[in-house]
């Protein structure tokens, strides 16, 4: 089981770890060690997730998820593929922890005195530099 939230947990079934060969640097363990961990989640077909929570996750992940609605995330940060399906593991709760988590509604605030102050105190600086950069008018006397 994969714990979410205190609410939530996936179980083991509904997603599909599979080992690959990482890419980058590192010598002869890249080359022969499959230490690349890929994680697939099937959203729409999740038997633990609600309809709302399913199209919540579908709304904020929907650039990790493919047409087919399954997630994908991996991991290949280390040598070590035990330590990379920990590392993608975390970050698959962490991902769908936040995505459903409500957000907080916006408050509108007042703009500051002081930045209005502020703000047109700049707009006369920078006026009266341009008004003195002019060359000055003749004045027929």
């Amino acid at each position: 089981m994969i714990t979410i939230s205190d609410q939530l947990e996936i179980p083991d079934e509904e997603v599909e770890i599979t080992a690959s060969r990482s890419s980058g640097p590192g010598g002869q363990n890249v080359n022969k060690v499959n230490t690349r961990v890929t994680l697939h989640f099937s959203v729409w077909s999740s038997k633990c997730l609600t309809e709302s929570q399913k199209a919540k996750i579908a709304a904020r992940l929907n650039t990790r998820i493919t047409k087919d609605g399954i997630l994908y995330l991996h991991a290949q940060g280390t040598r070590s593929q035990a330590m990379n399906r920990v590392v993608l593991l975390e970050r698959f709760a962490m991902l769908l922890g936040g995505a459903l988590t409500p957000s907080k509604p916006r408050k509108k605030t007042k703009v500051p005195y002081s930045t209005v102050l502020r703000r047109l105190d700049h707009k006369k600086q920078r006026g009266s530099l341009k008004h003195n950069r002019q060359k000055p008018r003749r004045t027929d006397d």
